[in-house]
């Protein structure tokens, strides 16, 4: 009797296995970024961002009213309070920058234009103009020196 012949393998069944290893390597991979990027994302602090979030929210909810000719105090007020309340919270949102007196200064005189501000609220838009102006360079002046 003659031994049957070694079947030999297909050629599309090759090629079958290849495409189904590296489709689930790929799912696999993907499955790693996305944990690792969770992971990362995790233990990165969301205050900062959220301060400086706020903080844009209002000025811009300002600068929309003074462009609808909205420039009562109640409707500039909420926002400065606003405004106020986020400045108490910059120091330990930035502990990095807290040790720095410059971050310290910057801090403390945005604080004095809106305890200004809110003292002698704006009633009347070019008020509100001159108000949005100063709590912007109180900005500027600490975004120059701590955005580079």
């Amino acid at each position: 009797m003659s031994t049957p012949a070694p079947a030999s393998p297909k050629s599309g069944s090759t090629s079958m296995r290849y495409f189904f290893v590296w489709a689930i390597g790929l799912v696999l991979g993907i499955i790693a970024t996305v944990m690792i990027g969770n992971a990362w994302r995790a233990r990165q602090d969301p205050l900062p961002k959220a301060i400086m979030t706020v903080q844009k929210f209002h000025m811009t909810a300002l600068k929309h009213n003074l462009e609808q000719n909205r420039c009562a105090a109640t409707d500039t007020i909420p926002h400065l309070q606003t405004l106020r309340r986020t400045a108490d919270d910059l120091e330990s949102a930035f502990p990095e920058l807290a040790k720095d007196d410059r971050f310290v200064k910057h801090a403390s005189d945005f604080r004095k234009v809106l305890d200004a501000s809110l003292a002698s609220p704006p009633m009347s838009c070019e008020g509100v103009k001159q108000t949005i102006a100063m709590v912007g360079d109180q900005c500027k002046a600490c975004h120059d020196d701590f955005n580079k």
